[in-house]
């Protein structure tokens, strides 16, 4: 699954004590919930979108909990595809992690907040961002270096010649 997380220029959101203003703007910020005011959007207010609450109500609340599709969809009241591009949007910016489910013995894949922690399971996404830096660093560098290397090829056009001020062309010499 590819990795893919938003990267925005943003101030912390420390000064705010509010747990759900706090959680939906980060959920903004890293293109996991869609940006746009309260209450637009077809699935009307954030808070009650069941983007959120699958983080909010389930993850979150019981975040070494392995939570499987099932029972998501009847926590969350949708259908288990709308589930799981939830799911996959969270598996994406890399903070879920599946849990195989043995208890039951049917061999159902669970998801957790990675290592039951948003703080360590954000480590995993840092990591990524930074290894996806990294590699568009190169690729730069090496874009530059092929920039420099076909400059160097290809002689420069000669600069055309200036007319003397006051002749017109067609005029008399």
């Amino acid at each position: 699954m590819p990795f893919e997380l938003a990267l925005r220029y943003s101030t912390p959101l420390t000064p705010i004590v509010d747990l759900d203003e706090v959680l939906r703007e980060f959920l903004r910020l890293v293109g996991y919930l869609p940006e746009g005011e309260e209450g637009r959007g077809s699935e009307g207010p954030v808070a009650q979108s069941l983007a959120y609450r699958l983080v909010r109500d389930c993850l979150l609340k019981d975040p070494a909990r392995a939570w499987y599709v099932d029972e998501l969809t009847a926590v969350l009241k949708t259908s288990k595809p709308t589930v799981y591009r939830h799911v996959n949007k969270l598996k994406a910016l890399d903070l879920l992690e599946e849990v195989g489910g043995a208890t039951d013995g049917k061999g159902r894949k669970g998801y957790r907040l990675r290592y039951g922690n948003l703080a360590r399971a954000w480590d995993f996404t840092e990591a990524n961002a930074q290894n996806a830096l990294r590699r568009y660093r190169e690729t730069v560098n090496h874009l530059q270096t092929l920039v420099e290397k076909r400059a160097l090829e290809i002689p420069p056009k000669a600069a055309p010649l200036s007319r003397s001020p006051g002749r017109e062309r067609g005029g008399s010499r």
